[in-house]
C-alpha cells in the first residue's frame, strides 16, 4: 500500500436515514432528556461527544454521563437495527462510482474516519451496501476526541500492512470543518466536500487541501484524492 484514504460518513457518503430520531429515542430512554438536541449541531462530532455536550447542557456531571454510555448506545444501535430497513440513508451523489473506481487503484487503501460508533458506521453504510470497500477505521467509540482519531487509524494501518504511510500519502475526506481540522491536526492531506451542511466557500476557509462540490466527476476527484 501506498496510499491511505479516509473518510468520514454522514455529510460525505450518505446522507438521511434514522439515526438522529434512534439517537433521540435512546436519550430519552437512557437519561430521561435529550436536552436541546433541536439546536445542537451534531456535524463532525463523535457520538460520545454529543451524547456529552447535550447532557451536560442540562446541568448532568461528566462521571454521571460517561457511566451511562454503555445502554444509551446499546440503545442507539437496536433502534438503528430495527429503522434503517424502513427508513433507509441515501448515498450521495457520485459517491458508489467514486469508491469503485478508486477501489480498483492499485497500492489504495480505504478507511473509515468517523465519528460514528462502530456499530453504527457498520450498520449504516452496510444497509447502503458501502461497508466492503473499507479495510478499517477509527470511530467515535475508540476516541471521544475527533482529532485522536487520525493516529488509531494509522496505527491500524500499520498493523494491517505494516506501512507507515507518510502523513503526505494520506487523505482525510469529510464535509465538516473538523473532519478537515482533524486530519491537518496529524499533518495529513484533507480533501473536503460540500455535500454536508457547509458550502464550498465555508470549507475553503478550514485550509482544506482541495475542495470539491460533491463527488459526481469521478475522474477529477479520484486526480485529487492520489495526486
Amino acid at each position: 500500500m501506498k496510499r491511505l484514504l479516509l473518510f468520514d460518513i454522514d455529510g460525505t457518503l450518505i446522507w438521511g436515514g434514522p439515526a438522529k430520531d434512534a439517537f433521540h429515542r435512546a436519550m430519552i430512554e437512557t437519561f430521561g432528556t435529550a436536552g436541546d438536541i433541536e439546536n445542537f449541531s451534531f456535524a463532525g462530532r463523535t457520538d460520545p461527544e454529543i451524547a456529552r455536550g447535550l447532557m451536560r447542557g442540562t446541568g448532568m456531571p461528566d462521571a454521571e454521563i460517561e457511566a451511562h454510555f454503555e445502554p444509551l448506545f446499546e440503545r442507539y444501535v437496536r433502534y438503528l437495527e430495527i429503522e434503517l430497513p424502513q427508513r433507509p440513508v441515501d448515498v450521495l451523489p457520485g459517491v458508489p462510482a467514486l469508491l469503485e473506481a478508486l477501489s480498483a487503484e492499485e497500492g489504495i487503501g480505504m478507511g473509515l474516519l468517523t465519528g460514528n460508533i462502530l456499530r453504527g458506521a457498520r450498520l449504516k453504510l452496510g444497509s447502503a451496501g458501502l461497508l466492503d470497500h473499507f479495510q478499517l477505521g477509527s470511530y467515535g467509540s475508540d476516541h471521544e476526541k475527533r482529532d485522536e482519531l487520525p493516529a488509531i487509524a494509522l496505527n491500524r494501518a500499520r498493523e494491517m500492512w505494516g506501512v507507515d504511510f507518510d502523513p503526505q500519502h494520506v487523505v482525510v475526506v469529510g464535509d465538516t470543518p473538523r473532519d478537515v481540522a482533524c486530519g491537518k491536526s496529524e499533518g495529513l492531506r484533507t480533501l473536503a466536500v460540500a455535500t454536508g451542511h457547509f458550502g464550498v466557500e465555508a470549507l475553503r476557509e478550514t485550509g482544506a487541501d482541495h475542495v470539491v462540490g460533491d463527488f459526481t466527476d469521478t475522474r477529477a476527484t479520484v486526480s485529487l484524492l492520489v495526486a
